[in-house]
């Protein structure tokens, strides 16, 4: 099989289309028969320490053998999934995972934008509600929210049923709004968002920064400020996420409802990997980046 492997430590310079043999499933695993790999920026920084390492960590694909101790999922399932960050990712033609992270597919997509909605998706969810504790009714701020982390939070606090509001460029705040929020807010104005936003229960925050560090003046007291870009101020949390097959179920039926919808996708062939991987690092885009592997 093909798999893209990250050589040495450094960018997309050092990574490498190779031939590997085909892997076996474990009894608590699923063979699967990847149809596409999402990148997210960065993260070929992750692996530095166990080099060289198949990156990529979301995935879209069809089951095609599982092991002997496996229940939920079955050969021929159309799966996607967040895979474990310390351990090789999923950009190669088969990918062997446990089949307790494997989800049924949204159906409503294809695997290429499925592929784009684990990693950001539940980074969302899990800054909102697992460590942001957001209620309905409640005020939420969202900074960065036309990125991929940011788009998704904006549409699942609204669902919710909070007051969301999104700082964003003055050129994205219709988008925003698009997206679901309330209110839009110029993340660059002189004045600063701190004199545009009313307090509000929880702020999350997906690009760090100034922002992240002015965000205290428009807390209430007792509010919460969470990041998944970088350490926050004193008091705040900062968190990585994790996979979670409960949540990521819960994401695929309210896309597939038609209230939860992925960012748009740029699709690079598995062989193209390097380019793709530049691509991803290349500043203003709005889109997932994913690797096509094959039908």
């Amino acid at each position: 099989m093909r798999v893209v492997r990250l050589r040495a430590a450094g960018g997309p310079e050092q990574l490498a289309v190779e031939e590997a043999d085909k892997l076996r499933p474990a009894s608590t695993e699923a063979l699967v028969r990847v149809h596409a790999a999402a990148i997210t920026r960065g993260e070929l920084g992750w692996p530095v320490d166990r080099l060289p390492a198949i990156p990529s960590y979301e995935l879209s694909g069809v089951i095609e053998e599982v092991g002997t101790d496996v229940a939920g999922v079955a050969v021929g399932d159309e799966v996607f999934a967040l895979t474990p960050f310390d351990r090789d990712g999923v950009a190669a033609e088969y990918t062997a995972v446990s089949a307790e992270l494997l989800v049924l597919k949204p159906r409503a997509l294809g695997h290429a934008e499925s592929a784009a909605i684990p990693l950001p998706a539940l980074s969302a969810w899990q800054g909102l509600f697992d460590h942001g504790r957001l209620g309905a009714d409640e005020r939420v701020l969202i900074h960065g929210a036309v990125g991929n982390v940011g788009g998704f939070a904006v549409q699942l606090a609204r669902a919710a049923g909070a007051h969301v509001i999104g700082t964003a460029s003055a050129a994205n705040l219709d988008l925003v709004l698009e997206l679901g929020a309330h209110d839009a807010v110029d993340a660059v104005d002189a004045e600063g968002f701190e004199d545009a936003v009313e307090p509000v229960d929880a702020v999350f925050d997906t690009v760090g920064g100034e922002r992240l560090r002015r965000s205290r003046a428009v807390l209430r007291p007792g509010g919460r400020l969470v990041s998944v870009a970088e350490e926050p101020p004193e008091g705040g949390v900062y968190f990585i996420v994790e996979p979670n097959r409960d949540q990521l179920h819960s994401l695929a039926r309210l896309v597939d409802g038609g209230d939860l919808r992925p960012p748009p996708v740029e699709v690079f062939p598995l062989t193209s990997a390097p380019e793709a991987f530049a691509r991803s690092l290349e500043p203003g885009r709005q889109s997932k980046v994913v690797l096509s592997v094959g039908a």
